[in-house]
């Protein structure tokens, strides 16, 4: 078996200028509030909490802090709050961070080595509310080697270990003194990453702020106000009108402004899917010949055409077609025969109405999505729609998370996932057995032992081919024993005012908006020269 590796930045995003090129401020909004060095993005949903302790950033790109290392455009690390990539030991268990001299947080107080400390050991305490602590398993001990240098011990080799060090890191001087599930720091926090967050109006915006003491420069984007804007035809209006600078669209909305020479569209490869979870509790979803009969009967290159008008893929699991660890042997078309065949041998007969029942059970369930996204909406419709041929009923209702979230153990929910980096990162919090109805961990109740071993197996091998012969049986398990409906894999759409340069995508995870999307280098951003923009 070849090595796998994640795609290099040939394929890492690609940048589509639909839109024509025009001088800076020609047409546009001068930065939304009218300040020219101000940007202002409309986004479809906020954050829970801004502290890292509790999950936000994890994966890095946050404007308030910064971890040992980031990302660039290629999604490869680079040192951030480290001078340089980690020393790791021959056997693969220790790994030795050096931090950058003189950086502070915004408040003044330096960063050290304790604070790097103080956030993992928070983070892998059960005692803290953070949903990702399984991604930290490998660690065994973390400690401080001097105010400079920092010191992981892993309990197994784990390859993709260096690229879970994006964690942003919090001063302990302040969130050490508090509850990190309660206190004050979730919502007034303190880093020592390029912005500071001015003020934030619940359900409304967030204001960041140039951080003077970035130890990297400071940015020429002075102000960044991330809009909450749910409803995706809202967000394009306001976008029209001039009141935002920027905004995340869904494809059909996006293609909208193709004649709009004031702005530009920017495409981002992802690894974000779409996907129907199906309960294992339920009467119905948690028949496997109905997972597998749904599995069959839903077109997804019908779904990529129609809903994302071409910007994305059919998903034929949780990894893209396009990804090097891929198995390309589970590509399936829809095959309604078939799809009746598993259902007819499993005793699901059809009624005098086309829908299906077993032993005066009918195949029919419900399946929630967000409302005011019309991708899931329409995801959603097409899917109850294939369904119906297949002789399930699926009954499609729109909620807000607030009433999905107490349901989603029991419920179908269309749901996003996708996470970059390595396979580990999203598969083994979407699959794994022990994580089973963890908040929006595994929402399926997925429990399979071939699949938690290949999990297992892949997370602690450094060979790169014995992982990928994990993943490989992992991805035909799920063909086998599907726990969800994968639909697309889904490419993130951006329209901007075309006045500032340095604007790039990168692969982009299904978490997008606050962080990914072309302002992941927001702090590197130029005002385009006068009388020409980027091409």
């Amino acid at each position: 078996m070849a090595i796998r590796r994640i795609p290099a930045v040939a394929t890492a995003a690609i940048l589509t200028g639909v839109a024509a090129c025009s001088a800076p401020g020609d047409g546009g909004t001068g930065g939304g509030d009218g300040a020219a060095d101000s940007v202002v993005i409309g986004v479809a949903s906020e954050p829970d909490t801004l502290s890292p302790l509790l999950g936000y950033g994890k994966d890095g790109n946050s404007k308030i802090f910064d971890g040992l290392l980031a990302r660039d455009a290629d999604l490869g690390l680079r040192p951030a709050l480290a001078k340089a990539l980690p020393e790791v030991a021959e056997d693969g268990l220790t790994y030795t961070y050096t931090l950058r001299e003189g950086v502070e947080f915004s408040d003044g107080e330096p960063l050290t080595a304790a604070d790097v400390v103080f956030t993992y050991e928070t983070v892998l305490d059960a005692k803290t509310n953070n949903s990702a602590r399984s991604e930290l398993d490998a660690i065994e001990k973390v400690r401080a080697d001097g105010d400079d240098q920092v010191v992981f011990t892993l309990k197994y080799p784990y390859s993709a270990f260096a690229a879970r060090t994006v964690l942003p890191i919090v001063p302990e001087h302040l969130a050490g003194g508090q509850d990190p599930n309660t206190g004050d720091f979730n919502t007034e926090p303190v880093g020592s990453g390029p912005y500071v967050l001015s003020s934030w109006s619940k359900g409304e915006k967030l204001t960041f702020k140039a951080n003077p003491r970035y130890w990297g420069g400071a940015p020429e984007v002075k102000t960044l106000t991330m809009a909450i804007i749910e409803d995706d035809d809202v967000r394009a209006t306001r976008l029209r009108s001039g009141d935002l600078d920027g905004a995340v669209l869904p494809p059909n909305l996006a293609a909208t402004f193709k004649d709009d020479k004031a702005r530009r569209t920017y495409e981002a490869k992802t690894y974000d899917f779409r996907a129907v979870t199906l309960p294992t509790a339920g009467k119905v979803t948690g028949d496997r010949a109905v997972r597998r009969a749904l599995d069959l009967a839903v077109d997804r290159e019908a779904m990529v055409a129609s809903i994302l008008e071409g910007a994305g893929l059919p998903a034929y699991g949780p990894l893209p077609a396009n990804d090097s660890w891929f198995a390309p042997d589970v590509e399936r078309g829809q095959d309604l025969a078939e799809a009746g065949r598993i259902l007819d041998a499993a005793g699901w007969k059809a009624d005098g109405g086309g829908i299906r029942a077993k032993g005066g059970q009918r195949a029919s369930f419900t399946l929630l999505h967000p409302s005011g996204d019309k991708v899931r909406q329409d995801h959603a419709l097409a899917y109850a729609s294939d369904a119906k041929k297949a002789g399930i009923e699926v009954k499609v209702e729109s909620a807000t998370w607030e009433v999905i979230e107490p349901r989603m153990k029991n419920t179908a929910v269309l749901a996003g996932f996708g996470s970059v980096g390595d396979p580990d990162f999203g598969l083994y919090t979407l699959l794994h057995s022990t994580l089973a109805g963890d908040g929006f961990n595994n929402m399926a109740g997925y429990d399979n032992p071939a699949v938690d071993k290949a999990l297992d197996d892949a997370r602690r091998s450094a060979d790169e081919t014995e992982r990928g012969a994990s993943y490989d049986t992992l991805q035909r398990a799920l063909v086998k024993d599907p726990g969800y409906t994968f639909l697309t894999h889904v490419n993130h759409m951006y329209v901007l005012e075309d006045r500032w340069a340095g604007l790039t995508t990168q692969i982009e995870p299904h978490e997008h908006g606050f962080a990914s999307g072309p302002w992941w280098n927001l702090e590197s951003w130029k005002p385009a020269p006068s009388g020409q923009s980027e091409k």
